[in-house]
């Protein structure tokens, strides 16, 4: 799977989550498993409704989310990483 960030992505996960070397780790992980296995559910995968209804969601914690789209059956774009409250 291709995985390609948006900016906002990119700049919203260095704010958020690359100086925090365990959640780094975990999103690491989690994108491995995305692309190996997306109906993992550990992802918690799920499509998104109303003002994001073009975007899904995975769980990188029980708060820390990523949402991304789907580009083709094997390309998504990352579009924001970060608490519940803060990509909701």
């Amino acid at each position: 799977m291709i995985v390609r960030t948006d900016p906002k992505f990119d700049k919203h996960y260095i704010m958020r989550i690359a100086s925090n070397k365990k959640l780094d780790k975990q999103f690491q992980v989690r994108i491995r498993l995305l692309s190996s296995d997306p109906k993992h559910p550990l992802l918690k995968l799920h499509k998104l409704s109303g003002n994001l209804e073009n975007l899904y969601s995975f769980s990188i914690t029980g708060d820390i989310r990523v949402l991304f789209e789907k580009i083709s059956d094997n390309e998504i774009m990352l579009r924001d990483i970060g608490s519940h409250n803060q990509v909701y």
